[in-house]
Parts: structure tokens; C-alpha cells; sequence
């Protein structure tokens, strides 16, 4: 895979980062429930700091250095629909988990391919807070779907 190709792909995370962050943000403001608010107003700070991050690549601030000859197989993440706060609440949580999940093994994919110790670090980084991000809406998404439990 050439460079330009990683360049697309950061390009497409940071459009992901930026539509978690609005979503997180906009169900933050809307919950009234006091722990989802932080829950969710945490997971926008969040998905805003990773968004400043990638785009430290597109401006140049940070070099790109992969191993061009591996496929990390982004593919699974295009064309999934677009996030809308009209959905009920609990297939939200579940696109968002599903989000979370993606985004988590395209940041683990992107660190494999990473020629660089630090740029390598930075996307497991990466791959660790999305994870986190999934093992909390996965708890949302239990409260909500499964009360009784």
C-alpha cells in the first residue's frame, strides 16, 4: 500500500473521529441522566483529541512511516450509515459500539504497518482508547437493551 493510500485512510479517521465526537456530544447534551452525560461528554473529548492527532499527519507535523507491502483490510469500514440521533437510543449505542470496534482495529492494523516506534506506538494508542471507548458503550448499550439485567 503507497503512502498517498495512507493518507486516504487517516483522512477517512479523522471524518469517523469527527462524526463520534458530534454524535457523543449531541446525545450528551440531550440525556439527562447525570453518569451517561459524563460518560458521553468524556468519549467527545476523547474522539476530539484523537481527530487533532491524525491531522498532525495531513499537515505535516508528523512524518508517515509504513511498510508499504501490507494490507490492513479498511475495506470493512466503508459504507456503514450515517449516525442520526432519530434512531432509538439502543441502536445508536450498538452503531456507536460497532464504531468503536472499527475504529479500534484500524488504528491496530495501521500500528502493524508502522515502520516507525512512535508512530507505531501512537496508533496502539490509539487502538487501546477505542477499545476503551467500546468496553463502556457495551455496558451502555447492556443497561439499555437488557434493564432487567
Amino acid at each position: 500500500m503507497k503512502t498517498e493510500e495512507f493518507r486516504k485512510i487517516i483522512t477517512f479517521a479523522i471524518t469517523n473521529e469527527i462524526e463520534a465526537y458530534d454524535f457523543y456530544k449531541a446525545v450528551s447534551d440531550k440525556v439527562k441522566d447525570a453518569g451517561l452525560k459524563k460518560t458521553f461528554a468524556g468519549l467527545a473529548d476523547e474522539e476530539a483529541k484523537h481527530r487533532k492527532l491524525l491531522e498532525s499527519f495531513t499537515t505535516g507535523a508528523k512524518q508517515m512511516r509504513f511498510d508499504e507491502s501490507k494490507d490492513y483490510k479498511v475495506s470493512k469500514t466503508i459504507e456503514k450509515p450515517k449516525l442520526s440521533l432519530s434512531m432509538k437510543p439502543v441502536d445508536a449505542i450498538a452503531l456507536a459500539v460497532k464504531n468503536e470496534e472499527e475504529a479500534m482495529d484500524m488504528y491496530t492494523q495501521m500500528a502493524s504497518c508502522s515502520a516507525d516506534a512512535e508512530q507505531k506506538n501512537m496508533f496502539q494508542s490509539l487502538a487501546n482508547m477505542e477499545q476503551g471507548h467500546k468496553v463502556k458503550l457495551e455496558e451502555v448499550f447492556t443497561n439499555i437493551a437488557f434493564p432487567e439485567v
